[in-house]
This record gives C-alpha cells, structure tokens and sequence, in this order.
C-alpha cells in the first residue's frame, strides 16, 4: 500500500462557483426571480452552498484515504470504479440539500462502501443512496433502533428496562428517545414510510406484545442492508 495520502486540489470559491451552484439547486427557474432579486438570492444562498461544497469536498478526501487504508484500493483504481465514481455524484448531490450531520455521516459511509468487493451494487446502492436523500434523520435513528434495540441501548450505556409481560414498540421508542413523547402522529408517519418502504417487517407501533417480543429485531433484510451500506464498519 502506498504511504501517499490523497489531497483534493483546493477549492477556491468565486461568482462562477456560486452561479453554477445555485443554477444546480434550481434558482435561476424560479417564476418573478431576476434583476435585483436575484442578486438578493446570490448573497443569501451562495456563502453557505460554498461551505457546503467545500465540507462535503474534505469528507470525500477523507473517504479516499480511509478507501486506501482499510482496503487497499488506490484512488487511480477508484477512477475506473463506476459504482464508486455513481455513489460519489449521487451523494454529493444530496450532501448539499442537508445540513444534518448524521446524514452527511451516512453519506460519507455509502461512499467509502461503495468501493469494497461487497457493495451491493449499482441499482441497489443508488435505492440506498436515494432513501438517506427522502428520509429524515428521525427515520434512521428509528430504523437503527429497531435493528437490535437490545445492542442500541447498551451502545448508549444504557440498560433497556426489563418488562415482565407485555410491552410494545412505542413503549421501546420513548423509552431510547424521550423527546418523542407526545408526538405519536410523527412517529406514526415516519414507522408507516418505513413499513410502506419495505424496511420494517411490522405494520404498527402501538400492538401489544410480549415483553421479549418487543425487544426482537424489527428490520427486513432490505431494512438491514441499508443500514450496512450508511454505517461506517469502523
């Protein structure tokens, strides 16, 4: 393996960046906008896309050298990888229409999986990369805790509360998130999209179950694969 460390070439931000960028997020096609209005949208818009742009740059540097180090594969063979070279275009896209840094974290995973021998290829990683750009932070934490609720509690230092007969799924959300109380609409909405989404294998939170059923895992495969391509194997 080389000792050589990749480094992008620096972006230096100029009216051209800015134009092209903004004409990418749509700008230029909004009805009435032209003239000084325009340019009143060049100076809201434009400093933090550049930022964007320029962060998002820095966390794909980074996930070429974490590429090169944990599996070996230069960044010239990364030039010929066309999955990795779709994942990188799609989730930069994507990376400059959020300011979540859990997605962006889950953008940056995709990428540095999306050049390993068990990338679940093209199509399937573009469903993925899709799905981190439609859901809202809220759906992945969710869907994390339904992977292994058990697992979840104990990353957190936490002992998941012992329930001797029956339980449900919401009594297992609000215990791992609190602030959730009271917001059964939301959560409702967001467990629909992701039972209609095909990444959880039950259709309600609120049915009443065992305590140990409460507890089991709650993803389908397609619902676990997702997970593995937006998580770091770190």
């Amino acid at each position: 393996m080389s000792n050589e460390k990749y480094d992008p070439p620096p972006l230096e931000p100029t009216a051209g960046d800015a134009a092209h960028t903004l004409a990418r997020t749509g700008l230029s096609a909004l009805p009435f906008v032209g003239g000084p209005a325009t340019e009143l949208l060049n100076t809201v818009l434009a400093p933090p896309l550049i930022r964007r742009q320029q962060e998002w740059r820095e966390q794909l540097a980074e996930a070429v050298r974490a590429i090169e180090e944990k599996l070996g594969v230069m960044p010239e063979e990364l030039s010929e990888n066309e999955d990795f070279i779709d994942a990188v275009l799609t989730a930069s896209d994507i990376a400059l229409r959020t300011s979540c840094d859990e997605k962006l974290a889950a953008l940056r995973a995709a990428v540095e999986n999306s050049a390993s021998a068990e990338s679940p290829g093209a199509s399937l990683q573009q469903v993925y990369l899709n799905l981190v750009g439609q859901y809202t932070v809220w759906h992945i934490r969710i869907l994390v805790l339904f992977n292994n609720p058990p697992e979840w509690f104990r990353l957190q230092g936490r002992t998941m509360k012992e329930r001797r007969m029956t339980s449900s799924l919401v009594a297992v959300l609000e215990e791992a998130y609190p602030e959730l109380r009271g917001c059964r609409g939301f959560y409702d909405q967001v467990w629909r999209e992701l039972y209609t989404g095909g990444m959880v294998n039950t259709e309600g939170l609120q049915t009443t179950m065992t305590a140990q059923g409460a507890s089991q895992r709650r993803t389908t495969e397609l619902g676990q694969g997702f997970l593995a391509f937006i998580t770091n194997s770190n």
